[in-house]
């Protein structure tokens, strides 16, 4: 299969990248020098001279704060670009991979039980609702494709535009003898981008279209994330929770927002393994670098 890949040097592309390409999978790797979603005739003609079977589209606007501020900006990407992939997918007839997120929840402020893909969306900041666009543009223009929702990712390559992850910026901070702050009062799943790559082989293989939720199993608060991580990686910092409202962050984030990979399951697919199974293998693997 001929895979078009767009974001390839990301956090998730990277890993997916590779795994594929292990797998024997044709891929043609596109950054953001070499395509830009937002822009049709920047899009168009590099998609319709590769030809490919299938488009993974990693690209998104995903500086939760900054959206807040540059919200035409995330919705040219996070929703314009998205159509106008969906339009190169039905004039080449092929399905579009896209990735969403957990933060089209957050409105129902006393949920505590994980959503699945039947639950009603909910965004709380122009970042959740931008994304939330974008889902609604592929299920409104295409019949194949997989949209798939994440939460919480880390993995190698970092998160791009960012410089980093979660668990590097802890263990970061913690080396360098910070006093660290956490928030506690934000309940998420953890997910590794490789735990996600690998389900996302399967579910390729499948061609079960439609929403899926793609997470690590179980659920944590940042704060008890960061100590999971200080405590697989030895260290021992000066850490403390404190509540979103001391956090001040400019955009509003979901206090629950679990997910449920109901659907992933119900393809057949095996569910994903515990987010601290995960954390582990990822801190040794980092290790052994």
């Amino acid at each position: 299969m001929k895979i078009a890949l767009i974001g390839s040097n990301g956090q998730l592309g990277t890993d997916v990248m590779k795994y594929f390409k292990d797998k024997g999978e044709d891929m043609i790797g596109l950054t953001q020098d070499e395509i830009d979603v937002c822009y049709p005739d920047k899009c168009g003609p590099v998609l319709l001279k590769i030809k490919p079977d299938l488009v993974i589209n990693t690209a998104a606007f995903h500086q939760v704060d900054l959206c807040e501020e540059e919200g035409e900006s995330a919705f040219a990407v996070n929703a314009v670009g998205v159509k106008n992939l969906c339009n190169i997918c039905l004039e080449l007839d092929i399905p579009l991979m896209h990735f969403s997120t957990d933060f089209v929840f957050g409105a129902d402020t006393k949920r505590r039980k994980p959503y699945t893909e039947d639950d009603c969306p909910g965004p709380i900041s122009l970042y959740g609702i931008s994304k939330l666009a974008g889902e609604y543009i592929i299920r409104y223009m295409l019949k194949k494709y997989y949209l798939i929702r994440s939460c919480g990712l880390y993995g190698h390559a970092g998160s791009f535009g960012k410089g980093s992850n979660f668990v590097d910026l802890m263990i970061k901070l913690a080396k360098d003898g910070k006093k660290i702050k956490v928030v506690g009062d934000q309940v998420l799943t953890p997910t590794s981008t490789k735990d996600i790559t690998e389900k996302l082989y399967e579910l390729i293989q499948t061609n079960n279209y439609g929403l899926y939720h793609m997470t690590s199993t179980g659920e944590c608060s940042w704060y008890d994330f960061a100590l999971e991580i200080f405590r697989l990686a030895g260290l021992f910092p000066d850490v403390s929770p404190i509540t979103s409202e001391e956090f001040a962050s400019k955009a509003n984030r979901p206090a629950y927002s679990v997910l449920d990979n109901k659907n992933l399951r119900a393809a057949g697919i095996k569910d994903f393994r515990h987010w601290k199974e995960s954390l582990k293998n990822y801190i040794d693997s980092r290790s052994a670098k």
